[in-house]
Formats: structure tokens, sequence, C-alpha cells
């Protein structure tokens, strides 16, 4: 099994390129199965859950060729409205089939998702709403099979602003018969280019970006091409590493998409400088401790809270850390902890002391995040830190010990 070393205590500087957005590609992937014909996603990242979604539509018919960063997607053959356990226990996205294929053919049989270790994430919201819509919904041995002759246009009201829960809706129906409004929709970014995903295929989506869309249904969609937007939070990740490590530049990104984690960067100390494109960081002498709860868009992300976390763990004071999002999202803390931290978790609250330096130990990830935030306090350490399961991190970083070496870390990857 892969690990990461890193000997600690490197300064960084220079330029890192921003990769497109795991979170936008994944639905988007799914969308393209709607419409019979050739869709083309430029910007695409090279993670382990691009290719697990690759397999999962290769599965549904779909032929896939993945060139560069450009996926082409030919849903002309799509004709097995089925997604498999052994796929979709290893990745929750893998339920934004749902939405899709009831579209396409009236029928799906999807497992129920998997993914992330951490916390539950209940589907509760997608299949109140696909019943609102019309679908007839059965679950039976960890699948569920929705069946509708033609969804309906109706009210949904979601009781959380569910990213997935509002995407799969949208896409479902885009080609309902009638109006959809969807009330307490997702904001976040990747659910904004999605929608406009859908309008460019031929949707009729408006609201987009607000609490309520409103989705006059369409007869069909057709095949259409788009770029990926940047990764809020791989980008987040790098700012707050060089926060603690040095100056550095992210570029290739979408400022508007950071404003809620500038500011805390800016509260910490760091002096931040914004360009067309891109954000150069100084850090400051000393870590402020600046408290933080997670949000929905456009608060702080819930994926960048365990970077927060090791963040804080080597700030001038203490700080207290909500996930009001995910209430037990902390599988970081005792890892961090191995390092030196001193952090205490009660309920969704981490209370973190800084301490003056941490020390490298073996470490293991728990899941996309968490990897990230080991990473950056390695980076931080003294000594050598080894970081075990970064499949996890593979999931959702593009090739993340390429460019911090390119910064001037000493990180390598080490196979097992």
């Amino acid at each position: 099994m892969d690990k990461i070393v890193i000997e600690g205590m490197r300064p960084l500087s220079g330029t890192v390129k921003i990769s497109g957005a795991k979170n936008a590609v994944l639905p988007i992937m799914t969308a393209a199965l709607i419409p019979s014909g050739i869709s083309r996603i430029k910007r695409v990242p090279k993670l382990r859950d691009t290719y697990t979604m690759i397999k999962l539509l290769e599965i549904v018919g779909a032929n896939v060729v993945f060139n560069g960063n450009t996926l082409e997607i030919d849903s002309t053959n799509v004709d097995n409205p089925e997604a498999p356990y052994d796929l979709v226990k290893t990745m929750r996205a893998s339920f934004y089939i749902l939405g899709p294929l009831i579209a396409r053919f009236g029928r799906v049989k999807v497992s129920m998702p998997g993914g992330c270790a951490w916390g539950p994430r209940p589907v509760d919201f997608h299949l109140k709403g696909l019943k609102r819509l019309g679908a007839r919904l059965t679950l039976k041995e960890g699948y569920i099979l929705a069946e509708a002759e033609q969804l309906q246009g109706n009210e949904i009201r979601l009781e959380f602003p569910s990213v997935g829960a509002t995407g799969n809706l949208a896409m479902a129906a885009a080609t309902a018969n009638g109006t959809t409004v969807i009330y307490n929709a997702a904001r976040e970014p990747e659910i904004v280019q999605l929608c406009e995903f859908l309008n460019k295929m031929g949707a009729n989506i408006s609201g987009i970006g607000s609490e309520t869309l409103v989705i006059d249904g369409v007869n069909r969609l057709h095949p259409t091409d788009i770029k990926v937007i940047p990764d809020r939070i791989e980008t987040g990740t790098f700012l707050i590493a060089g926060a603690l490590l040095g100056g550095i530049t992210v570029k290739d990104i979408e400022i508007d998409h950071l404003d809620t984690v500038l500011g805390k960067l800016k509260d910490v100390g760091c002096k931040i400088s914004i360009g067309e494109s891109s954000i150069t960081l100084e850090p400051p002498d000393k870590i402020k401790p600046v408290d933080m709860t997670t949000a929905v868009y456009p608060g702080f992300p819930t994926d960048l809270q365990a970077q927060w976390v090791a963040l804080m763990s080597l700030a001038d004071g203490s700080s207290t850390i909500k996930d009001i999002v995910y209430h037990d999202r902390f599988s970081h803390i005792p890892e961090l902890a191995r390092l030196g931290a001193n952090i205490q978790v009660n309920h969704n609250t981490a209370f973190v002391r800084g301490v003056d330096s941490l020390v490298g130990a073996p470490v293991m990830s728990t899941d996309i995040r968490a990897s990230a935030s080991l990473i950056i306090a390695g980076l931080a350490a003294s000594g050598e830190t080894e970081v075990s399961r970064v499949y996890h991190i593979d999931r959702g970083y593009e090739r993340i010990e390429e460019k911090f070496r390119h910064l001037g870390a000493n990180i390598s990857r080490e196979h097992g």
C-alpha cells in the first residue's frame, strides 16, 4: 500500500496550478447520460474518483475516452440503468447517477452509497424529492429501485441545502413534465456549474446560485461541452499550507469562490494579493488563533475544516472549530495528536491549543480531507512523517505530492 513520506520544515515558495473541481466534474459526468450523444468535459482532474465514475458510466453502457484532462462521454448506447454495490460503496458520488437515469429511462436501480468512512450523509433528501416528482421507490437487498413513466414537476422543500440532493433533483427535473421548484437549494459553485451545464444542454433552469431553483421541464436535452471550474478546496488546502510554510501563489482559480476562506486567512495574519485568476499569500510571523464554524456555501467549507485544524494546531493561542455541516468529521484529530497537536473534541467542536512545534511520526489517513490535514501538519513538523492509506488523498487531489514538491517541499510517494 502506498504511503507519502515527508521530511518537514522545508519552506514553500513558488506557484501552483489548481486542478478542476472534483465536486463539479462528478455530477457533470452523470448529467452527460441524460441525452444521447457525445459530450466533452475539459479540465477534468485525474483522480481516483474520476476513474471510479468512468467505470460506472461504462457499466451503464457509455463509451468514455479520457485523454489528457479532457473527457469524452458517448451516451448513445447507454442501456443498463443500474449502479452496482461494488462501485457505489467506494464513492458516495455514484448516487448522482440516480437522477439522470430515471430522467432518461424512467427506471433506475442504484446501490445505497458508500464513500468516506466518516459520518452519515443521508440519501433521504434525494428519495423524498424523487417521490415529490412522482417516482415509485422500492428498497430491496441494499438497492433502491426508482420508477416513473414520466416524472411530474412539483414543489420540493429540502430540509437541508444538500449539494447531492439538489444536483440529483435538478437533473431529474430537467426533463420532467411541468415546473419544479426546489426550495432551500444548495448554492455551492459546483451546483451552479451543474445547472449551467444542464441549461447548455437545453434545460430551462432559473434562480441558479440562489436558494430557489425553478426548473421548467423540457422534452429532451442535447449533448454539449464544458470546462470544469477550479477546485476551491484544493486552492484552500494550498493556501493554508502556505500560511504555515511560506509565500506561495495559486493560479487558475476562481477568486469569488473563496471569499470566506480568504477572510479567515487575513484574520490569521496572512497578507493576500489578488490577481485576475491568482492569489499570492504571504504568511505571518506568528499564526493568530482564529475561531471557525463551518457552514454551507458561502460559509466556510466543511471540506477545509481538517486543514484549518492543522493550521490552528500551530497558532499562538487557543481556538475553537465547530463543524455544523457534518458533526462527527474529526477522525484527523487523533492522528494530529500523534504529531504533538493539543486538541480536544466535544461533540461537533474541536478545542485547539496551539503548540510551538510538531514532531513527525507515522500517521494514517481516514478520508480525503483528513489526508490533506496530515500532509500539511507533516510539512510543518520537524523530522519525518509517513502518511499511510493515501488512496484517500488520491480520491480528491491530483498529484498533491508533486505539486508540493514543486513548491520546495521534501515529499515523496513510496509504493508498497
